[in-house]
């Protein structure tokens, strides 16, 4: 009887051992408290702490900073329970001096299979007119005559016929020249490259 009790101690002892261990590896990061749309700036009641084990080998946002998020903006949409990374929150709203936002509509058919993504690198395309119609040509003067560069900032939920609407951040040189020409419907984007999720 001895001998178990003794086993018994040594069993307890090891095991509290093991817990305080575990505890001492965990460390506390901020996590989403609610969901936050991109573009959003975030509030004290969005974020929270908890502890997660250290050594995760990813890059996340420690607690003592919780203070610093608050203020800041969504870069992507952040859902509820989800550990905060940096690459998800910026200190920017867009658009930035020199950039407009402009909203373009596209069909299904016009999306890449993954469809859009906020952050995602895509060229605007003029589309050709009826017959061939070259988007240079006169009476289109106002409108996009070169491919230009624009960034994905929102994307919409698809509508009763799978299209959505993208806006899109571009030079404001060209904003007014987009926009006319996403009137016509003649106009396409091209994904150059996409933001890490």
């Amino acid at each position: 009887m001895v001998v178990i009790g003794m086993l018994l101690v040594l069993a307890g002892a090891l095991s509290a051992a093991y817990l305080y261990t575990g505890i001492g590896d965990r460390t506390a990061v901020v996590i989403v408290a609610r969901d936050v749309s991109v573009g959003s700036q975030i509030t004290v009641s969005d974020v929270a702490t908890t502890q997660v084990d250290a050594g995760q080998g990813v890059s996340l946002i420690p607690g003592r900073q919780l203070q610093q998020v608050v203020g800041r903006v969504a870069a992507v949409d952040l859902h509820k329970g989800t550990l905060l990374a940096p690459s998800q929150v910026t200190t920017e709203l867009s658009p930035r001096p020199g950039q407009q936002v402009v909203p373009v509509a596209l069909k299904a058919s016009q999306l890449p299979a993954r469809g859009l993504a906020p952050g995602d690198q895509v060229l605007v395309i003029a589309a050709p007119g009826q017959q061939g119609q070259d988007p240079a040509a006169p009476g289109t003067r106002d409108q996009l005559t070169q491919d230009t560069a624009a960034t994905v900032d929102r994307v919409s939920a698809p509508d009763a016929e799978g299209s959505v609407r993208v806006d899109l951040v571009v030079d404001a040189r060209v904003g007014p020249a987009i926009a006319k020409q996403a009137s016509t419907g003649r106009l396409a984007v091209v994904v150059t490259s996409r933001r890490p999720q």
